[in-house]
């Protein structure tokens, strides 16, 4: 090869070593990030909902009546979650598709799907009454194996959500209501309050 081929092939292959390196540290920088699009407000909006129909399914007349709030509960509060984290991660040109997203999503998903199960399992017997303490474990479980990859408040807010379960199902069912409230309610305005402070929004 001659001198002035040698010299017009370097800038590109320089270019190319350097588009790998870049490629490098953002795959790097990705699996080492947080998620931090999860939104603090949305928490506690979700809170509020929770304290709504927690008032509504005290005044529930049977299991099926209650069961059928507290679900009407979930999936309301799982859309208003989800779409107040996506405004927020528009807000920051933060990516729900990224890295930390995912594993955030994979690992809230797997205890999530066994509540589900157990609740498809329990609701019509009589156990369906230890449910609130089987949502607040799972859910805490949930949120504290998520929170491995996002801001150090989600899994300390997993752990209290666990720790609210664990008390639930040593608790008379008759409490069961009233622990979803604590949980659910307030645990969801207190944290979600600090993580809006603290991240953000």
């Amino acid at each position: 090869m001659t001198p002035d081929r040698r010299r017009r092939g370097a800038p590109a292959e320089i270019e190319g070593r350097a588009r790998e390196d870049l490629r490098f540290i953002r795959d790097a920088m990705e699996r080492a990030g947080s998620f931090t699009a999860l939104s603090g407000w949305g928490l506690v909006v979700v809170g509020a909902t929770a304290l709504v129909a927690a008032a509504a399914a005290s005044r529930a007349h049977g299991v099926p009546a209650w069961l059928q709030i507290w679900i009407t509960e979930a999936v309301v509060a799982a859309t208003l979650s989800t779409a107040l984290t996506a405004r927020k991660a528009r807000r920051a040109k933060t990516s729900l598709f990224g890295g930390p997203a995912r594993r955030f999503a994979f690992s809230f998903a797997t205890p999530a799907i066994a509540g589900v199960v157990l609740t498809a399992a329990l609701a019509g017997s009589e156990l369906a009454t230890r449910l609130p303490g089987v949502w607040l474990l799972l859910y805490g479980t949930a949120i504290t194996t998520g929170g491995a990859f996002s801001v150090e408040s989600v899994p300390i807010m997993g752990l209290a959500f666990m720790a609210a379960g664990a008390a639930a199902l040593a608790s008379p069912a008759a409490w069961g209501n009233a622990y979803l409230a604590a949980g659910f309610g307030g645990l969801h305005i207190l944290f979600g309050a600090i993580i809006a402070r603290r991240h953000g929004g």
